[in-house]
């Protein structure tokens, strides 16, 4: 009971404090009533105690000036003044965590008694994973009545949307955020589901502003965002950053992120005026800028150094800063692969940062070469200003000088680079506002300006095209060696800075010698060779589905970014905004490799014809309109028959004698999946010993079990297979099995010995050492590397392939995936008597199958395709087989012509280069002299490299001539080069060509 003679001064203070606030809760309740938009207490409706809270204390902000008025790990509600910034620095202090709805709503007044508005934020954390989402979407019910208020809605306010997607837009709305639907009204949920509904049709964001009828008066506008998997954390408070940055104040904003089942969006609606008072509308200077610095966000993390170096500084605007950071990272990845130690990405990026002077004038040169908006009456202006520019440059580079001499020559080189990639850029699309990710096609003439330094360890050959691409979480480069070009699109995934940054070292030279080895591969074919390898700095603290979802967003930036570039319109970007010094189609075609998933390949497809893009679905292979490596085993039939022709040479008849093999790559994988399964079908004498993926390694020194590794091949990894049906001293070691012993792991490994399975645990100390040597130590007949890293056999551990006496764990060695063996190691492995059928040629069929396969998306729909699919691919594995026999056997015919002198690798290489070379020539003369395309003799010639069906289909015949001229060309060119090469007599060749030109020459007179 209180004591009401209580004479402490404290507590007759605070009772009085108690029943002033009691007098005000009123006034204070009706103050946010009328101040406060409506909509705020509608949506907060299940926050009473909040609200309570807030009502109770409205009158003492100015002692409290911020309040916490709920903090739960679902919800924080925050009261607060609203002063210039306010909501930036809020929303910087929280925690970062994945904000699956916020809500900040300021007053239309000032507080009574205050130089200041209120402010009120929310923030839930309650985001659902993509997977949950999945499953629960088609079971989630939607009221009649709010499906037809919203249905009259959607045809009243949006009659563009797509009436036939509301069922199932509510149902992903409501599975995601129930209560979105309770408290919002018919207007609220279909400006929600229309701008998903444009955010995905505007291929992943979407940009819109209104000014607001009667409140235009006041200078308020409604801009509507929406993004595609935005980044995971941080990203309002990013745009909460550009807002504050061009003095743009939000009054209120609701932002909502919810899951299709397949990857998250952002949508959000802001209420926002000019701090200066203006107007804030489509045609002024300030939302263009808005526009472009909001889609930056795409590129740029406020996390970036340069967006603190120059952003916050006020030295250059956000997409200037994503220029920088590319830069930086094209740098690093041309000057490091050669000298990781001298050339660190943080020793680039500090001369870039500790120098704004000369990156500044990078940046106002790469403006004078490519700014679609600087103002320049012609094109020989443009010229003009830029080759001034550039002379300052140039000379601010040479004469760099800062009195530290390593330190300055570490740095010219830097700018050096940095200058060259100005020079050799022929078009960008950085001027592209809706751009996903930066793009760059450079001539690679700039290798030669770099120096040998720089590139002595890459291949000698110089690429046709490089294109660098920049985003932002990770980088990467398209390299071809020739103008109609086709090679993968492998994504290495990184977790962790220090992972990524020992990549990004050697991601140059791993894409320039996959690219090349690819160009000797598609001496068959009428694309010369290329490569895309990406890489993807991932959430060291994702989960499979958050890092899906960012290797996803990477592609699919990239992807649009490339699209920027070549998507052409009479020989030029089509984009105006691409000012392009090439000027020419580039028929580019790609096809999945490392991280690159069905569901990427068929979005991919989709894109390019959406885009517009020359080759439309072409522009990859393996779809399902198509022929799936996976599937048909494209690839391993390559790699098999060269065994079986190689082993055959040694005596050995594959199909009847017993033979041992090993492998690297896991039964689950493409080429070593296919490889076994074509082993088990064909050779019933077959024994496996050793197969090493990066699930762990399965050793039986008897074989392993035919069916027991049918059970797992092209189902699952190597762990799969069951310990059970191991022979004596077989054993199974397990990368993904671990346990703890106090701070040591330990790894699982199981053998059988006598007849039972005994369980080992391994340091990491002994697991590695275990796993590294077994494809180094198992003796084999054969060993086929169909997986693995680049260069996993190399000239410092080559010695480890043979054992004390001198003899090699493998006498035959047919390469199935692409520089598993250096050069160096290659020469020596052979000069020690190894048999080696390097990869460009064993490994040459995927390839092909995908050629096929875009002539098929040439000449054929979809529907005839379907209907002709067997007996298509049936022709391309009849061609498949036919070019590794000629190619094999034209190797071992050569090695024995030149009694062993030339090894079976150089010789592969002498064949691709002579291909090469005939082709570029013959390529040239019927671009010279295209009207011999269409000709009875060369239309019979490109016909002879169709798959058989082609040719006796009498309508798909008669489609050859409707083929794009380089397309034309690159078939015959490729045909006869190889012909020639293959077939041909080289004396009746120099024969014709002599008699040729002799009856060419004027009679003597």
């Amino acid at each position: 009971m209180t004591d009401q003679n209580d004479s402490n001064p404290v507590t007759q203070q605070i009772r009085e404090d108690i029943s002033y606030n009691s007098q005000q809760a009123g006034e204070n309740l009706a103050w946010l009533k009328n101040e406060m938009h409506p909509l705020f207490f509608i949506l907060n409706r299940a926050e009473v105690k909040a609200l309570s809270m807030l009502i109770a204390s409205l009158h003492d902000m100015d002692y409290h000036r911020r309040m916490i008025l709920k903090d739960s790990p679902k919800c924080i509600i925050i009261s607060q003044f609203d002063t210039p910034g306010s909501l930036y620095r809020t929303l910087g202090l929280m925690p970062e965590q994945n904000t699956s709805y916020a809500e900040l709503t300021t007053s239309k007044s000032k507080l009574p008694n205050s130089p200041h508005r209120l402010e009120v934020l929310r923030f839930d954390y309650t985001r659902k994973h993509d997977s949950k989402v999945a499953k629960q979407l088609p079971l989630t019910k939607i009221k009649q009545s709010v499906y037809e208020s919203t249905l009259d809605e959607l045809q009243r306010s949006h009659p563009d949307f797509n009436l036939d997607k509301t069922k199932h837009l509510l149902q992903m709305l409501c599975c995601n955020n129930p209560e979105y639907i309770h408290v919002s009204s018919p207007a609220r949920i279909a400006r929600i589901l229309n701008l998903y509904a444009q955010t995905e049709k505007n291929d992943g964001i979407h940009l819109d502003i209104h000014i607001m009828g009667e409140e235009s008066k006041t200078g308020e506008s409604r801009i509507l965002l929406g993004m595609a998997s935005p980044p995971a954390k941080g990203f309002l408070l990013q745009l909460l950053e550009v807002f504050n940055r061009l003095g743009v104040a939000v009054h209120r904003s609701y932002c909502l992120t919810l899951s299709n089942g397949v990857h998250p969006y952002f949508l959000s609606t802001f209420y926002v005026r000019p701090r200066d008072e203006t107007i804030l509308d489509k045609g002024t200077e300030l939302y263009q800028k808005l526009k472009r610095e909001i889609y930056n966000t795409q590129i740029l993390s406020s996390l970036s150094s340069s967006h603190s170096v120059f952003v916050k500084s006020g030295l250059t605007t956000g997409p200037e800063a994503s220029l920088i950071d590319a830069m930086i990272g094209f740098c690093y990845a041309n000057l490091s692969h050669n000298n990781p130690h001298r050339y660190s990405v943080e020793g680039v990026k500090r001369a870039f940062h500790h120098h704004p002077d000369i990156t500044l004038q990078f940046i106002e040169l790469f403006h004078a070469r490519f700014n679609p908006d600087q103002d320049y009456p012609d094109e020989d202006d443009r010229e003009q200003a830029y080759r001034e520019i550039l002379a300052n440059v140039a000379t601010a580079v040479e004469d760099f000088n800062s009195g530290r001499r390593v330190l300055d020559e570490f740095r010219r080189d830097v700018f050096h680079c940095g200058l060259l990639f100005i020079q050799h850029t022929l078009k960008t699309n950085l001027y592209v506002a809706e751009k996903h990710a930066l793009a760059f096609r450079l001539d690679p003439a700039y290798l030669d300006d770099l120096g040998e330094a720089f590139t002595a360890d890459l291949p000698t050959d110089r690429p046709f095209r490089i294109t660098y691409f920049y985003g932002r979480n990770g980088s990467g480069f398209h390299i071809g060696f020739s103008d109609i070009a086709r090679g993968g699109w492998r994504t290495i995934i990184t977790q962790g800075r220090d992972d990524f940054i020992t990549n990004a070292s050697s991601l140059f030279k791993e894409n320039y010698v996959l690219a090349h080895t690819q160009h000797l591969k598609n001496k068959d074919i009428y694309e010369g060779g290329s490569k895309m390898v990406t890489i993807l700095l991932a959430d060291p603290e994702g989960d499979k589905e958050s890092i899906r979802q960012q290797l996803y967003k990477l592609q699919f930036s990239f992807i649009n970014a490339f699209f920027d570039l070549f998507v052409v319109e009479n020989g030029k970007a089509k984009d105006p905004r691409v000012i392009d010094y090439y000027g020419e189609d580039e028929p580019i075609e790609l096809g999945p490799d490392e991280n690159m998933h069905n569901e990427m390949v068929e979005l991919i497809a989709k894109q390019a014809v959406k885009r517009g893009y020359s080759l439309g679905q072409g522009v990859i292979s393996s779809k399902q309109v198509g022929i799936n490596h996976k599937d048909y085993g494209v690839t391993s039939i390559g790699v098999i028959r060269f065994a079986e022709v190689t082993m055959k040479a040694l005596g050995i008849d594959m199909h009847k004698d017993s033979f041992s093999v090993k492998f690297t790559g896991g039964p689950n994988g493409d080429v070593a999946g296919n490889g076994m399964k074509l082993l088990l079908e064909r050779c019933p004498k077959v024994k496996i010993k050793l197969i090493v993926d990066g699930s762990g390694a399965l050793y039986d020194p008897d074989g392993l079990d035919h069916k027991a590794l049918s059970r797992v091949l092209l189902q699952s990894d190597l762990e799969a297979y069951s310990p059970a049906a191991l022979h004596s001293g077989g054993f199974l070691l397990y990368r993904n099995q671990t346990r703890k012993d106090g701070m040591r792991v330990l790894y699982k490994k199981v053998q059988m010995t006598d007849g039972e399975i005994q369980e080992q645990w391994l340091s990491t100390d002994k697991f590695n050492k275990t796993y590294n040597s077994l494809l180094f130590t198992t003796k084999a007949d054969l060993f086929i590397p169909a997986g693995g890293r680049p260069e996993t056999i190399n000239a410092k551990n080559v010695d480890r392939f043979f054992d004390k006496n001198g003899e090699a764990s493998a006498k035959v060695i047919v390469e199935g995936a692409n520089s598993f063996i250096t050069p160096e190691a290659r020469l020596e492995l052979q000069h020690r008597g190894v048999i080696i059928m390097r990869d460009a040629s064993a490994n040459k069929c995927g390839v092909i199958s995908s050629s096929y396969e875009i002539i098929a998306n040439l000449m054929l729909s979809d529907e005839e395709f379907l209907s002709n699919k067997d007996v298509y691919v049936q022709d391309v594995i009849t061609i498949l087989n036919q070019m590794v026999e000629r190619e094999a056997n034209l190797i071992l015919k050569r090695h024995q012509d030149a009694t062993g002198s030339i090894c079976y690798t150089e010789i592969s290489n002498e064949i691709s280069r002579e291909i090469n070379a005939h082709y570029a020539q013959i390529f040239e003369y019927f671009q010279t002299n295209p009207e011999l395309c269409d000709t009875s003799i060369y239309l019979n010639a490109i016909l002879l490299h169709m798959p058989h069906t082609i040719g006796k289909t009498e309508k798909f015949k008669n489609r050859i001539k409707d083929l794009p001229e380089k397309i034309k060309y690159a078939i015959l060119a490729s045909k006869l080069s190889s012909s020639i090469v293959y077939d041909a007599d080289p004396n009746s060749i120099y024969g014709g060509m002599i008699e040729a030109q002799v009856s060419s020459l004027p009679q003597f007179s």
